[in-house]
């Protein structure tokens, strides 16, 4: 994947069982929960183009949020503060080789992060 592509979208919903059903129905797209990741079903699109995940809307994320690959999350983190930004979420590992993070933008957008080599997702299967 190219740094600078939206690799993947977490997008929140109230119910886990009744979004993967929406999202798998309205899109064709394979829903599937990892070992790891209990409680946080991810899915891809049929293209394989992209994927994201299902969380439960707990007040912190109230709409989809897309994360951008970059080679430095804090370098990012820094450059985005910098520049009227702010930090929703410090960089926090997903596995050995993966981070994430959040901020937003100077107009409240908030975005994601991601640095490393994906660990444990791979393509959504049923």
């Amino acid at each position: 994947m190219a740094h600078g592509d939206i690799t993947h979208t977490d997008i929140p919903v109230s119910d886990l069982e009744a979004g993967k059903k929406f999202y798998g129905t309205l899109f064709g797209w394979n829903i599937a929960e990892y070992p790891g990741f209990e409680g946080y079903p991810m899915w891809q699109n049929p293209n394989k183009v992209s994927g994201g995940g299902l969380m439960l809307r707990d007040g912190s994320l109230t709409q989809p949020r897309g994360y951008v690959e970059v080679d430095s999350i804090d370098d990012t983190l820094a450059k985005a503060t910098e520049m009227g930004g702010s930090v929703v979420m410090p960089k926090t590992a997903i596995d050995e080789t993966s981070w994430y993070a959040a901020f937003t933008d100077p107009d409240g957008n908030q975005l994601g992060l991601f640095e490393g080599m994906t660990g444990g997702g791979g393509d959504a299967q049923e």
